[in-house]
């Protein structure tokens, strides 16, 4: 029986559409997702996602800061800050700003009838409204044509693999996951800008669990906290 119903919930997940709409609704008692930040497994910082809710109003603010040291001395530093904000389950606006080692990055984005206008630093222009800002929290990315960069406004088109069911331990909590991976459609791309990246979603409540990417260094996302 348990079998059935997980195989029920990876067709429902992967084969059947759904709205990026629906799925914001389906977060409705989310209230916050805390994640540790490793590079090549040493903790560097945290990512933090709050939620707040008002009628049809959601607002998720999501907050990033780590550092990388050598010897005691800090090489790289990485702060940003973002505002996504969704009316009846639509994302009709979202903010971010980013102070990459002191290189400032940043993205405006409103909803304009049916499509969305981007004032990026690496992107103006506009695109279509199904396609959804790349902050992994929302489940219905898997199924988005593409993402925008919660960083610089880039439009980025996706090829979404489901990779299959797994079950992860992070610290002294098991989860038993879907994992998918991520990656760019455009392969003329330069290494640095491609997308290849590992996500994995609890089965059931479809939360973000866990991230691996390779840059520089293994980086990985850790859930360590979800109200």
């Amino acid at each position: 029986m348990f079998k059935i119903s997980k195989l029920l919930i990876l067709i429902i997940l992967t084969i059947v559409p759904f709205s990026a709409n629906s799925h914001v609704e389906h977060y409705k008692n989310l209230n916050l997702i805390e994640f540790d930040i490793y590079r090549n497994g040493k903790h560097i910082g945290k990512h933090i996602f709050s939620f707040k809710k008002d009628k049809n109003k959601v607002e998720v603010e999501s907050k990033i800061d780590f550092q990388i040291k050598k010897l005691g001395v800090v090489l790289y530093k990485y702060r940003a800050k973002g505002l996504e904000v969704y009316e009846d389950g639509k994302l009709v606006k979202f903010n971010s700003k980013t102070n990459q080692n002191k290189k400032e990055k940043y993205v405006n984005i409103k909803l304009d009838k049916d499509k969305y206008i981007i004032d990026g630093s690496s992107y103006k222009g506009d695109a279509p409204d199904d396609y959804l800002i790349g902050t992994w929290w929302n489940h219905s990315l898997v199924k988005a044509e593409a993402q925008i960069s919660a960083v610089s406004g880039r439009i980025i088109k996706q090829k979404v693999t489901f990779v299959g069911n797994e079950k992860i331990k992070i610290g002294d909590k098991t989860y038993n996951t879907l994992h998918f991976n991520f990656s760019s459609l455009d392969k003329k791309l330069p290494k640095n800008k491609k997308l290849n990246t590992d996500v994995w979603y609890d089965e059931i409540t479809l939360n973000w669990v866990k991230a691996s990417f390779n840059k520089s260094g293994k980086w990985e996302y850790k859930l360590i906290n979800v109200q």
